[in-house]
């Protein structure tokens, strides 16, 4: 006998709710037995939840600004990460 389908669950509205949501499912795939389909379907749940924190990570490095002076002058600029530095 499977598993009842669960309905598509909706993405966390927090990144930290998103981040104990992770957790949680990692820790529950760590410590149950569970049928193979069942382990799937957590599995992939978790994929789709560290996509989520992806895009919301790369959304919040695109709005931390960082502070320039030029003389007497401050001005903000994006913030570059490590690999954008490295190509200038």
């Amino acid at each position: 006998m499977q598993p009842a389908a669960r309905p598509e669950q909706a993405e966390p509205e927090s990144f930290e709710s998103l981040v104990a949501q992770l957790t949680a499912l990692v820790e529950r795939l760590e410590r149950e037995e569970m049928p193979l389909e069942e382990a799937l379907s957590t599995f992939e749940r978790g994929v789709r939840l560290v996509q989520a924190g992806n895009a919301r990570l790369e959304a919040a490095e695109r709005r931390v600004e960082q502070l320039v002076t030029e003389g007497d002058r401050v001005r903000t600029q994006p913030l570059l990460m490590d690999e954008e530095l490295a190509a200038r």
